[in-house]
């Protein structure tokens, strides 16, 4: 269900390199959530680095969409950049295993394709 990597890199270079990768395979960023910040704001203490970053294929949402409209609930993917046990990681939602909790038929190959593109985002900001 969840698809991960570590890396030797800082949060803020990971994040970095998942933009680049992420414009570069056709999909874009559409928002970043910086946990560690906005729980602060909120008075909460929390000291671990954890970064949201929502990315989207638009022709592939649309697609996934106009299937079933409740999908909208599972969009856009996730790719999240966190320290952990004094490692970075990278991690995101499968895409075949969320679509699959919809039971809409047809989705399988789409969910496929968005998996690998987001693994290869992934993969690409982890090397180096």
């Amino acid at each position: 269900m969840l698809y991960e990597q570590e890396s030797t890199q800082s949060v803020d270079t990971l994040c970095e390199r998942i933009h680049a990768a992420t414009s570069a395979n056709g999909f874009g960023v559409l928002g970043v959530h910086n946990l560690r910040e906005k729980m602060q704001a909120k008075g909460v203490a929390f000291e671990q680095e954890c970064r949201i970053i929502e990315v989207c294929n638009p022709v592939q949402a649309k697609k996934v969409l106009e299937t079933n409209m409740s999908i909208a609930n599972a969009l856009p993917c996730r790719i999240c950049v966190y320290e952990e046990a004094g490692k970075v990681k990278v991690s995101t939602l499968r895409p075949t295993a969320v679509l699959s909790l919809f039971a809409t038929p047809g989705l399988n190959r789409v969910a496929r394709e968005v998996e690998a593109v987001i693994i290869k985002i992934i993969d690409t900001a982890c090397r180096g």
